[in-house]
């Protein structure tokens, strides 16, 4: 298989390109989850992120390296979620116009976000046919380039450059942990982790609900999220060709948990630590609760994915 997947000099580079315009995000501690789990966790806050999510790495570093004749005609996607919002800043920032296919039953408050950020949103069904028909029109008449949520070299790059700030700051590290869904932070921690600490364990977390990638670890082909059914609202995607690829040869494994431990790990860090977090960003935590004994003693490091959680519908 040639290696079609960025290296992690092209995710050094990302970080030079994307630093002044991302922010540099926290990485705290509990005490106290610390003593439940009898074991050093280190939450890397990308829910602190622009837009509230890691996407925005991901996002910049793809906008910033388009060509000015590229850039004129602007990006596009189809995303109900951080990634629509993330994209859309990324383009304000660059002052191009963005392009943004959303399906018409995306939740209000990821709309008014987009919108907010000057991108022009187009409706359609709620299917992967209908969004991926729509985009196809916006891009005949747009001439945009669409910029893939994860299967995407310039995307992954940015994602990894998460795990580099994390291990920068705390390179004693044992495991490190990111959710996973269509796979850009997972295979951008990956690279970024392997290539910093060799000794390094690589896990990637899903819930049980919407367990493709999961599955498709374990088989050794893409197999697709069908009807995926979880509170992890950013986790509901099937892997991509690259993302996949640099999953079967970077990461150690893939646990997954169900909604009960995702909830419990969610409401464990809003309150331990007052921070708000999505679901799916709960669980990374949630695989620790289910697996106590595997992780005692470890210094793991868990990326924190983002924070945009509908206040008027928590999961508790």
């Amino acid at each position: 298989m040639n290696q079609v997947y960025p290296s992690f000099s092209d995710i050094e580079e990302a970080y030079q390109r994307i630093k002044p315009l991302i922010n540099k995000t926290p990485v705290l501690t509990s005490g106290m989850i610390n003593e439940i789990f009898s074991a050093d966790i280190y939450f890397k806050c990308e829910n602190f992120q622009k837009v509230g999510a890691f996407k925005f790495r991901g996002a910049t570093n793809a906008v910033q390296l388009l060509s000015d004749t590229e850039a004129r005609k602007g990006v596009t996607t189809h995303s109900s979620g951080n990634h629509a919002a993330a994209l859309s800043l990324a383009a304000r920032q660059r002052g191009i116009p963005a392009y943004i296919v959303m399906p018409d039953n995306a939740p209000e408050i990821k709309k008014i976000a987009v919108k907010g950020y000057g991108a022009k949103i187009t409706f359609c069904e709620p299917t992967l046919e209908a969004r991926e028909k729509t985009l196809e029109k916006v891009q005949n008449e747009t001439g945009a380039t669409f910029i893939h949520p994860y299967n995407n070299f310039n995307v992954i790059s940015g994602q990894g450059t998460a795990a580099l700030e994390l291990l920068k700051e705390y390179p004693f590290l044992d495991i490190i942990i990111a959710p996973v869904g269509g796979g850009g932070l997972l295979s951008g921690t990956a690279i970024s982790a392997k290539a910093m600490n060799h000794k390094i364990k690589v896990y990637a977390a899903e819930p049980l609900n919407a367990d493709d990638a999961y599955r498709s670890f374990k088989q050794g082909v893409i197999i697709p999220s069908v009807n995926p059914k979880t509170i992890a609202d950013g986790l509901l995607t099937s892997l991509g060709s690259i993302t996949f690829q640099v999953i079967r040869e970077k990461v150690d494994d893939i646990f997954t948990t169900k909604e009960e431990s995702i909830i419990q790990a969610m409401k464990l860090i809003w309150e331990r630590m007052k921070i708000i977090v999505e679901p799916s960003s709960a669980v990374p935590l949630a695989i620790i609760i289910e697996n106590i004994s595997l992780f005692k003693d470890k210094k793991i490091g868990i990326i924190i994915s983002g924070g945009n959680v509908d206040l008027n519908h928590l999961p508790f």
